[in-house]
């Protein structure tokens, strides 16, 4: 008889405990977002170190995790998307809004990228191939660090951002900065940051809306710092192009 690997035997001899916590632990990492640290998980579950540090190991080897090229944490594997019946691939935008954004993009000094916004989640549907985002994991994981992230924090009500606090999405700051930033964003029509996520350099982020004026979409810049403070024409020229877009993607 063949011979059980060896982390398939040390499972089976501590089940059902065993499969709950990596179940636990799997969980902890969706719920995170990419870029959880071992020390993250290990805290927030109350886990001890060497058994957070043994799970992530099994699931990383069983594909069910990856760990990010940099080392600095870990996100969801293929195996989840499989179980899941999800490919992860990005919706194709409609011909017309491509025309759109690629001329945006011959015009403008700098990265131009399109986020699509849905259940309180946003999805980067356009990656700029010239201007990548600076910082993709922190930009997937915490809501606040990013110009398109602060966007969709402005459009929530009081309770909603309450519940982005509480964990359904993640955020960096404390509840009053949240408030203060959403504050900010509204009263400028559209969200900013600036040497947050790379020194020298910002994001700026326009909104796009359907006929209820329900923010479908956004309109996102990133260049250096002095051209987000003070776009200028700029601003203007994204704006068009977000009242271009609405039709084509609501």
């Amino acid at each position: 008889m063949t011979a059980q690997p060896s982390h398939i035997s040390e499972v089976r001899a501590r089940q059902p405990r065993a499969i709950h916590s990596a179940l636990v632990v799997l969980e902890e990492v969706a719920r995170c977002g990419p870029g959880v640290t071992a020390r993250e998980v290990s805290h927030n579950l109350s886990l001890p170190r060497a058994t957070t540090y043994r799970l992530l190991n099994l699931l990383v080897q069983e594909e069910y995790l990856v760990r990010l090229p940099d080392l600095s944490g870990f996100a969801l594997g293929s195996k989840v998307a499989q179980l899941a019946g999800l490919a992860p691939v990005i919706p194709r935008l409609p011909r017309a809004a491509r025309d759109v954004v690629t001329e945006l993009r011959q015009g403008i000094r700098g990265g131009v990228h399109l986020v699509r916004y849905e259940h309180h989640r946003l999805q980067v549907t356009d990656i700029d191939p010239d201007f990548p985002l600076s910082n993709p994991v922190r930009i997937a994981r915490f809501v606040d660090a990013s110009a398109m992230g602060r966007l969709l924090l402005a459009e929530l009500d009081a309770g909603q951002r309450l519940g982005v606090q509480a964990g359904s999405l993640t955020v960096e700051r404390s509840p009053e900065a949240i408030d203060a930033l959403v504050s900010e964003t509204r009263e400028r029509g559209y969200a900013l940051q600036v040497g947050e996520l790379t020194p020298g350099y910002g994001c700026l982020a326009v909104p796009i809306r359907d006929a209820e004026n329900s923010l479908v979409a956004g309109l996102c810049l990133s260049a250096p710092a002095t051209r987000v403070e003070k776009p200028g024409e700029t601003l203007s020229i994204l704006v068009e192009g977000s009242r271009l877009l609405a039709p084509l993607l609501a």
